[in-house]
């Protein structure tokens, strides 16, 4: 189904070649590494050297979770306009149910913004972020930078970037998205998919084979190979969205005249172009996938959790014993169970979801209406909800008779809404079994509370097998063992829908327009600079193998405070280490003490029981094994910033985008080889600030635990002379009002 060649290899004559096969002479092998479609790309958007890449974007993107904030940021930095086009939409917040007031109040603060600096407007209900700019901005041999993690336009030719909030203020104040060249990895796709097989099942394929191996991590994904052709737009779309699972950088596809007729149909045929590796093109490792083989569902708490559909049938009881046992681990009070799903063999689910960028898409949807035609979801607490994209695409789906089908079997069809996907709409009830073709299924996305009891779990399936799921009233089902007609009516995309709705400024800043704040956005509290030496004291120790950005700050029900940084950082670790938030105030407080007195507290003195030196920034640590995966969202950082984080200490980070928003507020990423510290842990590095300053291999420090002083190394990792100078300013608003 899958193979994972690790070693480097050419695509040449139409297939891969093993480079110890190849014999390619070393000056043919620099050549061949130009000749990807990743590497044009990134040439051309390269303001810097041919190893050390400073990148300027074509677009940018936000949703209403994370474009306030980017204002605020880049506006304290000193914005005067957006310098390219920089699109807002709303479809994270756009209910206004959880915060009411306080998610209106960020659209109206998003409009006027939009009208005072030069931006582009999408109202609630419109469409889902990466929707609308497939629809409009993404372009063959183009960059688009998203600040969310699932900004991905590859098979449409764009190398699209999701990153937290700072790294598109860098390109709102006309700086760089500074990077190391990253390596390429061929995806190579042969044979056809089979009936009742769709995107979701390859993308989970791709993910389980790749994600916990490190596979692909913080590596550009290229699509290539006579698969391809066999690929519909909405089936490619479908796959590309969910690279970002895998941990890559980012992914492109090989264009063609399906590519080229998406492009007439948007009334975009200028944005076409064809792309292909010029051949010998060499790649730093391959994924060879056979479509022709390919079932599969994810089940909790990981997209990379996957079987075949038949698999987890055959052996319900127990893998369902297995989460049960994860699942019990995560809560503090209550019970979890799933094995109570298992009937007569067969498993029952309680609730289907078909939504987002990934699943809500015109093809997922009418292929999901055919196989439920003339069927019912049943009426024994099952539900399903479908959730379709983009206005257009609702409307080209209500026209061919869809929409109607769809509502006939009892499903209910609901407006485009990335909810699902993060907890903000239709949370499952506790101990629930959710199938969705949406983008995740951590622990708690789908907006349970463990603290308090609660959980559900989500498995990931493709809209076809949901369908056939429902079609069966509940019973897990796969697409390929029921019978429907496949071929679907032809997609046409009303462009008038935007053109009645969407405020399109791009280039054409009001600076007459008066910016409306509502009562919960505020600005960020000031940072203090890195001072030469820094006592760091750890507040919290968490010990899973991974850590996402949904237990660093939650989704769901804090999404309406991110416009509030203080009251957002509340939240801080809350399903993680609820006590967190106490000890690093505390921290917080002896700091504040330190900087109007001129010295720490006696208390800390004591505690540490070696000699300080007078200038030393105080602070505190989280300290994590893989910290970062999933989300983009800058408060994973910027949250325990404002409670006084100095640093984060982890083995490794999931992904460059958390390592960067560390960066971006000030934070040292650092990084231990072994894993012995505990809350209450003091270290104390002498120097830091020259050590970050000269690029140090090393830094050395004093780790004090248990009135015990013994050394300890930590690495930094590659730091570009504008990071630096971010970490010493003590944040990038600092770094820019200091230029």
């Amino acid at each position: 189904m899958i193979k994972l060649i690790k070693n480097g290899v050419y695509y040449m004559e139409g297939g891969i070649v093993k480079e110890n096969v190849a014999f390619m002479v070393e000056n043919k092998k620099r050549a061949a590494i130009k000749n990807t479609m990743s590497y044009a790309v990134l040439q051309s958007h390269n303001m810097g050297g041919e190893e050390n890449l400073k990148l300027k974007f074509d677009a940018l993107a936000s949703h209403d979770i994370t474009y306030v904030g980017i204002i605020q940021t880049a506006k304290a930095s000193g914005l005067k306009e957006f310098p390219l086009p920089y699109t807002l939409t709303n479809c994270h917040n756009s209910l206004c149910a959880v915060g009411g007031t306080i998610n209106g109040d960020d659209h109206v603060f998003g409009l006027t913004a939009a009208k005072r600096y030069g931006g582009n407007f999408v109202p609630p209900h419109l469409a889902v972020i990466h929707q609308y700019m497939r629809e409009t901005e993404a372009k063959c041999g183009g960059m688009i930078l998203g600040s969310d993690s699932h900004t991905r336009y590859g098979a449409l030719g764009t190398i699209g970037v999701g990153e937290g909030g700072p790294e598109l203020v860098k390109q709102l104040l006309k700086q760089t998205y500074d990077i190391k060249r990253p390596e390429v990895i061929a995806v190579y796709l042969k044979g056809k998919p089979q009936k009742g097989v769709g995107p979701h099942d390859v993308a989970i394929a791709l993910i389980a084979a790749t994600f916990k191996k490190g596979f692909v991590k913080n590596k550009v994904l290229e699509f290539i190979g006579p698969g391809i052709k066999n690929l519909s737009m909405d089936f490619r779309c479908g796959i590309d969205v969910m690279t970002t699972e895998t941990s890559c950088l980012s992914s492109i596809w090989e264009t063609d005249g399906a590519t080229e007729e998406y492009f007439k149909i948007h009334g975009r045929a200028e944005d076409f172009k064809p792309m292909h590796p010029v051949q010998p093109a060499y790649y730093n490792g391959a994924v060879v996938i056979d479509l022709s083989r390919i079932e599969l569902i994810a089940l909790p708490f990981h997209p990379s959790n996957a079987y075949t559909i038949r698999e987890f049938l055959q052996n319900s009881e127990d893998i369902l014993a297995a989460t049960e046992e994860e699942g019990a681990k995560l809560l503090k009070t209550g019970s979890f169970k799933l094995r109570n799903k298992i009937k007569d063999g067969k498993v029952y689910v309680d609730q289907a979801i078909i939504a987002g960028c990934a699943g809500g898409s015109y093809e997922n949807i009418a292929e999901a209406a055919e196989i439920l035609r003339g069927g019912s979801c049943g009426y024994s607490g099952f539900s399903l909800s479908v959730y379709p994209q983009s206005q257009p695409v609702f409307k080209c789906l209500a026209d061919n008779g869809y929409v109607s089908s769809l509502i006939t079997s009892g499903a209910v069809v609901k407006t485009a809404f990335c909810g699902p996907c993060f907890g903000a709409g239709d949370t499952p009830s506790n101990n629930a079994l959710s199938i969705r073709h949406t983008t995740r299924n951590f622990q708690n996305r789908e907006g349970s509370k463990p603290a308090e009891g609660q959980l559900a779990a989500v498995a990931l399936m493709d809209a076809r097998s949901v369908a056939a799921t429902a079609l069966n009233g509940g019973v897990l089902t796969p697409a390929t063992e029921v019978e429907y007609v496949k071929k679907i009516k032809k997609y046409y995309f009303d462009k008038t829908i935007y053109d009645n709705s969407v405020y399109v400024g791009a280039g054409k800043p009001d600076y007459g327009t008066e910016i409306v704040y509502g009562a919960n956005i505020t600005d960020w509290p000031e940072q203090i600079p890195l001072a030469d030496n820094i006592l760091i004291k750890v507040a919290s120790v968490l010990t899973d193998s991974v850590t996402t950005t949904d237990e660093l700050i939650p989704s769901g029900e804090t999404s309406s405070y991110r416009s509030n940084p203080l009251r957002l950082a509340e939240f801080t670790l809350a399903r993680k280490d609820p006590q967190y938030v106490a000890r690093a105030k505390e921290i917080k407080s002896a700091e504040y003490y330190r900087k109007n007195n001129g010295v720490l507290p006696e208390q800390v003195l004591k505690e540490v029981g070696i000699e300080i030196a007078p200038n030393v920034l105080y602070g505190s640590a989280v300290v994590a094994k893989k910290p970062g995966d999933g989300s983009a969202r800058e408060q994973a950082a910027s949250c325990q910033r404002v409670l006084g984080g100095v640093a984060n200490i982890a083995l490794e980070y999931a992904t460059k985008r958390y390592r960067s928003n560390l960066i971006n507020w000030g934070m040292l990423p650092l990084l231990c080889k072994t894993y012995a510290f505990a809350v209450g842990d003091y270290i104390y590095i002498e120097n830091i600030s020259k050590s970050i300053a000269e690029g140090a291999p090393v830094i050395y420090a004093k780790h004090i635990s248990n009135g015990k002083v013994k050394q300890a190394e930590f690495e930094i990792g590659f730091l570009t002379e504008e990071e630096k100078n971010i970490i010493l300013s003590g944040c990038l608003i600092n770094y820019n009002k200091n230029k």
